[in-house]
């Protein structure tokens, strides 16, 4: 399930359409070929905002707000997002690159046909999202809360998962053969309707065998 290569800035479908941002993001704002540049956005109230075939270039989000906001077809490279409110969102069409996502809420969002590469992922809560064809390529995901989400179509080729908590996520089509490592902290019992490899399950076997009430023992 390796998706595409990153794509620079110039190879995007509107990039020539695209204007510099000028001005605040605010609450219910509407932002359509818009490219963020080097944007700091410190506690910013943007809840109910659209942002639609945009770009955003080593922008810093720290704090603020953005519940229920959309993202439709927008390109983020550089970026990065710390103790950022985004519950609720929701994503179409996004690819993130070289991103920093830390102490950040998404629970209740949704996201399809969603790539990350090489983003790094720090105690991120994704419970209750609805992850439809996603991909994690060359990621580190850790500490990341999947508790009660719904995983379909999802790959995580070349990503590594450290302390990952899947209690009562579901997951349909979901291929972890690829992960460099998989490291699950909780909810291993959610990885039914996943598909792993062989040495994965030989690392996981510990921890299956405690699951089922299993007493392993050697003469």
């Amino acid at each position: 399930m390796r998706a595409r290569t990153p794509r620079e800035l110039a190879q995007l479908p509107y990039a020539h359409r695209l204007v510099a941002f000028e001005g605040e993001l605010d609450r219910d704002g509407d932002h359509e070929l818009a490219h963020f540049d080097g944007d700091a956005f410190v506690e910013v109230e943007g809840g109910g905002s659209a942002f639609t075939s945009s770009a955003f270039s080593a922008v810093t989000f720290t704090g603020g707000r953005y519940r229920r906001a959309r993202f439709d077809d927008v390109w983020l490279h550089g970026a990065r997002v710390v103790g950022v409110d985004f519950a609720e969102t929701a994503w179409m069409d996004a690819e993130f690159t070289a991103c920093v996502l830390a102490g950040t809420e998404v629970f209740g969002a949704t996201m399809r046909r969603v790539v990350f590469h090489q983003c790094k992922f720090d105690s991120v809560n994704l419970r209750q999202t609805k992850l439809r064809e996603v991909t994690f390529v060359d990621c580190l995901l850790r500490d990341v809360d999947f508790a009660g989400a719904t995983l379909t179509d999802v790959g995580f080729p070349g990503s590594t998962l450290e302390r990952a908590r899947l209690d009562g996520a579901r997951m349909t089509r979901v291929d972890l053969r690829e992960a460099g490592a998989l490291d699950i902290a909780s909810g291993l019992e959610a990885l039914r309707g996943a598909t792993i490899n062989t040495a994965q399950l030989l690392t996981l076997a510990p921890a299956f065998a405690h699951l089922l009430g299993l007493t392993v023992k050697d003469h």
